[in-house]
């Protein structure tokens, strides 16, 4: 009776066990989930490079990695752009007023910090670790939101699905950073994202192309890849605005 037994025990567990989180949208791949950032990045795929519009350069600084001051990864800026761009330095980012400032998704989206996926027929939820930001992406046939409303660092974000891939439309960009070393996009941007899954689910690649003839006078794309981590769950990210009193002290030496 024992192994009969054994098998009621295993059988009971089993029912016992969550059960994998499942997007609330059947009709579409499931995004949901955890995903990290991966650590393999590669090359756009050929079929995703030709998407891109002409007149695009790729941006090799996805992940952890910046580009120096003066280096725009193959950007071109406008003279307004490049005079900004010039007159930056580092330590600007380092004030009260700006060190808990978050980047727009155009910068943001390609760092290294996970995001977490929630799905339902019409909408996908997207929540950021970094700055905690959260992004709404309808997908319910509906438009943009008049021109009149407010620019925020996430804008507004409309989708639909080709096939297996998820077309997102991103207007409403509030003016942020493109590269983090002084090269701002306007609040005039275009933001085009393409994201799909792998074939076995556990990798979610995207494609991004953005577009703003007031500040650089090519577009820009990424290319960037996250790994599912079922298990695990975003942090609070908490920016504590006294790094830049801090920061401030040590550099005039008057910090303890």
């Amino acid at each position: 009776m024992r192994p009969a037994y054994a098998l009621l025990a295993a059988a009971a567990a089993l029912a016992c066990t969550p059960a994998p989180a499942k997007s609330g949208d059947p009709a579409h791949p499931d995004l949901t989930g955890y995903w990290g950032a991966s650590f393999k990045q590669g090359e756009m795929p050929a079929d995703l490079k030709a998407k891109l519009p002409p007149n695009t350069v790729i941006l090799a600084d996805t992940g952890a990695a910046e580009f120096p001051r003066g280096e725009y990864g193959g950007l071109i800026p406008t003279a307004k752009a490049k005079a900004k761009a010039d007159a930056w330095k580092p330590e600007d980012e380092m004030t009260l007023a700006r060190v808990c400032m978050p980047q727009s998704v155009v910068y943001a989206e390609q760092g290294p910090f996970p995001m977490e996926i929630e799905q339902a027929p019409g909408l996908v939820v997207i929540r950021y670790e970094y700055f905690d930001q959260v992004r709404l992406i309808h997908t319910d046939g509906r438009g943009h939101l008049p021109a009149d409303a407010p620019h925020t660092k996430v804008g507004d974000s409309i989708g639909h699905w080709e096939g297996q891939t998820l077309v997102v439309d991103t207007d409403h960009l509030e003016a942020s950073t493109i590269t983090n070393n002084g090269l701002e996009h306007s609040d005039d941007v275009h933001l085009v994202e393409r994201y799909r899954l792998s074939a076995d689910g556990k990798r979610l690649e995207a494609s991004q192309w953005f577009s703003d003839p007031a500040m650089i006078e090519n577009n820009g794309a990424r290319y960037i890849v996250w790994d599912k981590q079922p298990g695990q769950y975003l942090n609070p990210y908490e920016c504590d605005p006294t790094l830049a009193t801090e920061y401030l002290g040590v550099k005039t030496g008057t910090g303890k």
